[in-house]
């Protein structure tokens, strides 16, 4: 804060007072929320989409802290966030069993692509997922692994484990520790395949010679759910407007602003809340 001195003019403390009395009162009465929530959902553009119509309804900002959905979850258990939105079912329903969360509620899913070279050298063109990783393996084909415990990876291991190469994964197969587009990027750069969500791939725009070239498993859907974190495990956490953020994205209001997010004409994420 200034320093108003005896030696100060007038117009100077005139001027600056209205300044001073605005940061403060800005920063005393502003409303927001902590939101511990996937790469994905942030990188697609879905959040910079619908959080400005969410505080047209409620008047509340939303910080949003974009993790793997591990690390999302983790951050809660710390009590560093007052909600979570994020991609593992069972991940999630474990939180809220343990205590961390006070009710999981769904709210849209899309689905998770094979994305590799176009003109595709492991040859796992089409729909199996789990027969397109053996194929890669065999061809020791390279992969880039988020690997960052997020629900893609997540996902990724799943898919590996019915594949029977969890272990074996192949020569080429790398972990980058790092979110969605970061991922997209190195494979773009360096010829590989890599698991996505469909919309961070329709929002990615350094696609290079990369294509989908596995979708329509049914084994690749991807489920989104939101929870308050348990105020019961740390009581500073604000609940009630936790919740509005909650009731409005399962909302109708907020499942049609999911609806008509699109790029390129093409729908994003699918709500699901009411199912």
């Amino acid at each position: 804060m200034m320093n108003l001195t005896p030696f100060m003019p007038v117009a100077i403390v005139r001027k600056a007072l209205p300044a001073i009395v605005f940061v403060v009162c800005g920063s005393a009465f502003a409303q927001s929320i902590t939101m511990a929530s996937t790469t994905s959902t942030e990188q697609s553009g879905l959040f910079g989409y619908l959080l400005p119509e969410f505080k047209k309804a409620s008047g509340l900002d939303v910080k949003v802290v974009a993790l793997g959905t591990g690390q999302a979850l983790d951050t809660a258990r710390r009590g560093d966030a007052d909600v979570l939105f994020v991609h593992d079912q069972v991940a999630e329903e474990k939180f809220v069993a343990d205590g961390w969360g006070v009710k999981r509620y769904p709210v849209m899913y899309n689905d998770f692509i094979l994305v590799g070279p176009r003109d595709d050298p492991a040859g796992v063109k089409g729909k199996d997922i789990v027969a397109a990783l053996k194929k890669l393996a065999a061809s020791n084909g390279n992969f880039v692994s988020r690997g960052d415990k997020s629900g893609t990876h997540a996902a990724e291991l799943r898919y590996w484990k019915l594949a029977g190469a969890e272990v074996a994964k192949g020569s080429g197969y790398k972990e980058c520790g790092c979110g969605m587009g970061p991922a997209l990027n190195i494979a773009a750069s360096s010829g590989a395949y890599v698991l996505a969500d469909r919309g961070t791939w329709l929002n990615f725009k350094n696609r290079a010679d990369l294509a989908v070239l596995v979708e329509g498993d049914t084994r690749l859907f991807n489920q989104y759910g939101v929870m308050v974190v348990n105020p019961a495990k740390h009581p500073h956490v604000k609940v009630q407007d936790a919740q509005k953020f909650v009731d409005w994205v399962v909302s109708p209001a907020g499942q049609g602003v999911i609806a008509n997010y699109k790029i390129g004409g093409e729908q994003l994420f699918f709500p699901n809340a009411a199912k």
